[in-house]
Order: C-alpha cells, then sequence, then structure tokens
C-alpha cells in the first residue's frame, strides 16, 4: 500500500485554501498573469534572429561550468553588451535570477559583515540570507528610517544593504533615499532588478536609470532574462573586483553548466530590441500606467497592479470567473504575500484600446465579487 507521506499537510494546505497545482492554460486565454511585461516572449523576430545565430556556433550547447569549458564568447558578448547599456565595469551572467541572489548574498556576506534586508525581498534573497557566515538584519519595508537605524548602530567591517528596484507583488519602487543611505555609509548595495529592468527610466535600464543615479562602485545590480526580456537566466553587474571575487567563490557559478547558449542569445537580441525601441517602449508602458490610473484609481510605477482582497478563497473565484471570459490573471496567496491579492500586469501586446476593455473587465469581475 502507498504510503502518503505528506497527506497531512497537503490536506492543510487544501483547507486553508493555499493549495497550489500547475496548470497549462489554453493559447486562446489573454495572458495577464506573466511577467512577460513587454511581449517580448512573442516577439518573432527576436526568435529567428537567435535561431539564425544559434545554428551559426559550432555547438548548441554551453556543455561545462564557466570555469572549465562552458564560458564561450556568446556569453561574454552578452555581459559586455549588459555592462555598456547599464553604465557598470563588469559582469556575468547566470543560469536564473534565484541562483543569482544565492550567489551575490552567500558569496558576498562574509564573516563579521552584517547584511540589512528589506522585509519583503524575494525568497531567494531571504533563503540566500540563511546560508551566510555574517550577521542578518530585516529592515521594515521601503523604510529610510529603519534602515538609517540600524546603519548607525553597526560597527560591522563591511554593510551590505539589498533592496529590489520593483517589489514584484505590491509593486511599489525601492526609495531614491535608500540607495543614497549606501553612499552615505559606504555600504555594498545590491539592487534586485528583475522586476525593473527593461520597464522603468527612459532607457529602460531600471531603477538607477529612473532616478537618473550614476553608478558607483559599491552598486551591485542583478537582473533576470525570464521577465521583461522574454528569455531565461539572469545577471549580476558590478565592480570588476566584485564580479572577479564572485566568479572565484559563488557557488551557483561555480558548481553549475554556464548558462544555455539559446538563452543567452535570446537575451542579447531582446536587449538590442529594447535599445533600439526604447522611445516606443517608454511611450507604451506610460499608456498603460494612465490606463490602470483612469480605471482603478491606482499609480503604478512599473507594470504590475496589486488588488488587495484578503481572502484565498475569493481570490481564486476572481481567478476563475475571469479565466471563463477568456482572461488570466495572478491569485496570489500567502505565503508569498501577506494577504490574498489579485495580482495582474499591464502587459505591452495588446493595443491601448484593448487593453483598456480587459482592465475594465477585471475591476468588474473584483467588485462583483468583493
Amino acid at each position: 500500500m502507498l504510503k502518503h507521506y505528506y497527506a497531512n499537510e497537503m490536506t492543510a494546505l487544501k483547507r486553508s485554501g493555499r493549495y497550489r497545482e500547475r496548470r497549462i492554460f489554453s493559447d486562446d486565454i489573454v495572458d495577464m498573469a506573466s511577467n512577460d511585461y513587454l511581449g517580448l516572449a512573442h516577439n518573432r523576430e527576436i526568435l529567428d534572429a537567435t535561431v539564425e545565430a544559434l545554428q551559426r556556433l559550432p555547438a548548441h550547447a554551453s556543455k561545462a561550468s564557466m570555469l572549465v569549458n562552458g564560458y564561450t564568447k556568446v556569453h561574454q558578448d552578452f555581459e559586455e553588451a549588459l555592462c555598456k547599456a547599464n553604465g557598470f565595469e563588469s559582469g556575468v551572467i547566470l543560469g536564473s535570477g534565484f541562483n543569482a541572489n544565492i550567489a551575490m548574498i552567500e558569496t558576498l556576506v562574509r564573516k563579521g559583515d552584517v547584511i540589512f534586508m528589506d522585509e519583503k525581498y524575494h525568497a531567494s534573497g531571504v533563503l540566500a540570507a540563511s546560508l551566510i557566515a555574517g550577521e542578518m538584519h530585516y529592515f521594515e519595508h521601503n523604510s529610510t528610517s529603519a534602515l538609517r537605524g540600524l546603519l548607525e548602530k553597526s560597527s560591522a567591517k563591511r554593510k551590505i544593504i539589498a533592496v529590489e528596484g520593483i517589489y514584484s507583488m505590491d509593486g511599489d519602487l525601492v526609495p531614491r533615499e535608500i540607495i543614497e543611505l549606501a553612499d552615505e555609509f559606504d555600504a555594498l548595495l545590491i539592487l534586485d532588478e528583475a522586476h525593473s529592468s527593461g520597464v522603468i527610466g527612459e532607457n529602460l535600464m531600471g531603477i538607477l536609470d529612473y532616478y537618473e543615479m550614476a553608478v558607483k562602485p559599491n552598486y551591485i545590480k542583478m537582473g533576470t532574462l525570464g521577465k521583461a526580456y522574454g528569455s531565461f537566466g539572469a545577471y549580476i553587474l558590478a565592480s570588476e573586483h566584485i564580479i572577479d571575487f564572485l566568479i572565484n567563490r559563488a557557488k551557483p557559478i561555480i558548481y553549475a553548466t554556464s548558462p544555455s547558449l539559446f538563452d543567452t542569445l535570446l537575451g542579447h537580441e531582446a536587449l538590442k530590441y529594447i535599445q533600439k525601441h526604447k522611445e516606443e517602449l517608454y511611450a507604451e508602458v506610460q499608456e498603460r500606467q494612465a490606463i490602470i490610473k483612469e480605471v482603478f484609481g491606482i499609480s503604478v510605477n512599473g507594470l504590475i497592479v496589486p488588488i488587495l482582497v484578503n481572502d484565498n478563497r475569493k481570490v481564486m473565484q476572481m481567478q476563475k470567473a475571469l479565466l471563463e471570459e477568456g482572461l488570466l490573471v495572478g491569485a496570489i496567496r500567502q505565503p508569498t504575500v501577506p494577504a490574498a491579492i489579485i495580482r495582474f500586469i499591464a502587459r505591452l501586446g495588446l493595443d491601448a484600446p484593448s487593453f483598456r476593455d480587459k482592465a475594465l473587465q477585471i475591476s468588474k469581475v473584483v467588485q462583483e465579487t468583493i
């Protein structure tokens, strides 16, 4: 007889409305749930250029870790392009944003160091913080005063601050003043730009671009390719000596096969596309933000729209009702968020009138269910 080792835990998840399952949705569904912010995951121009470039290579797979024989000119070219676009000295690409956070935090926070992490930092950073040799402090979300108080009390050898450019669930920006605190206290600043790179700033390069702040030697930027760039993977940009240290000490870099050549080429083509079309993409993002303000009365800085529902079953009902109308949104529950939300993405791809109609559709279902 098959023994169900986790039966009680699974029963509890179902009872609380927190049970999750994988689903395959119809291609006919209008996607407003994914983080494909610019719609580039559907861009055939980018795909065709990538396939053509891949076919010219002698091998289509990375074959080894970066420090054995897995580092290729494909990787190097993309790293250099990312550095140039973002104003950083050096960079390294990795297999995922989750791995990038593990690499940065577990490696950079040494014995005698302290990391100060926003309480809403991504789960990958929270996991990484459990592995560090140094000390860990969370600070109240986006609170400059709380962070200042912790920094003033600290006598750590190195101080490291970890924040996100745009927070993935609330969709809010890290305040400029928190970035400035890193300079004031000579702290390393980790900027997780998974949800801001490709979305904000006149050049669509993220939070430093948005605030028009110059890159400084203590800044470390992480971005992902699986969101606005329509690919898969991640990158870390920083001063040359920090990247060199990561390459020599970070386990997700040393002990993993180097990133897929296809995904790297796809990310590079997406970067070229963003740079070439930045004015029109920037205008489309602003147009989406204006529609959200009109329909929901919410001002968003990026393309994430969170609607607080505070009821696990109701968010599932809303998601189901919208799915029946051909529209997919996110029904986000604990532990991802403290209280259940409907989260949808004002992603590019639909024309503005169609997007406005979908936003009104979401608003109607939310109001009817609440």
